[in-house]
């Protein structure tokens, strides 16, 4: 591996994506050899580049962060995954690490913060937000599967119960029960309210 550290950053928000490259750019000993704007990008350009850190935003089109996370640590096992959000949500750190990523930090953070954590996973270290850390503790763990939470997501858009039971190959009756649970689970009252609580603690 040479001394320099190449990154490949994927950012779906053109401003926030130049402006990290420019920062990260400045240090000496970090150079970011790949951009993407998409999730569903970030694995063919890491197949076509040789790099050491995936810097992966959460909110992309095409895949999320932690799903490009995911298909990134199943082909690279030995690249290193850092995961950046706007938004502080505890679930959303949860899925991270289960996902394979190294480091989980929030984008307000300092640049030289960011830049100390690429040298860090690279070395082998693990950093999270403090804060975050100790809300996801709190939080406990995401009590939705992963079928409640495919139902949820589709039912964001305000399908029917029909229209959801043709868009995910079930029966009507299947996409009531796991609405049901859902909305059960999350103790609120409707599958509105199941999609934004959801979503409010990163657990879609």
């Amino acid at each position: 591996m040479s001394s320099t550290i190449k990154v490949l950053l994927a950012e779906d928000q053109s401003m926030v994506r130049e402006a990290l490259a420019a920062l990260l750019g400045l240090e000496p000993d970090i150079e970011v050899v790949a951009q993407v704007a998409r999730g569903d990008e970030v694995v063919a350009a890491a197949r076509e580049h040789e790099i050491d850190v995936a810097l992966l935003d959460i909110e992309m089109p095409g895949a999320t962060g932690i799903e490009a996370a995911a298909l990134l640590h199943q082909e690279f096992p030995e690249l290193k995954l850092l995961v950046l959000t706007t938004f502080g949500r505890p679930g959303y750190l949860r899925s991270a690490m289960e996902a394979g990523a190294d480091a989980f930090l929030v984008k307000d953070a300092p640049a030289a913060q960011l830049a100390a954590a690429v040298r860090k996973v690279l070395a082998g270290e693990r950093v999270i937000d403090p804060t975050l850390a100790a809300a996801a503790l709190a939080e406990g763990a995401n009590p939705l599967t992963e079928r409640e939470r495919e139902v949820l997501r589709a039912a964001a858009g305000g399908a029917t119960n029909a229209e959801l039971a043709t868009t995910l190959h079930l029966s009507q009756g299947t996409v009531r029960n796991y609405l049901s649970t859902a909305i059960q689970k999350l103790a609120v009252r409707n599958r509105a309210e199941a999609v934004r609580t959801a979503r409010e603690k990163g657990w879609l």
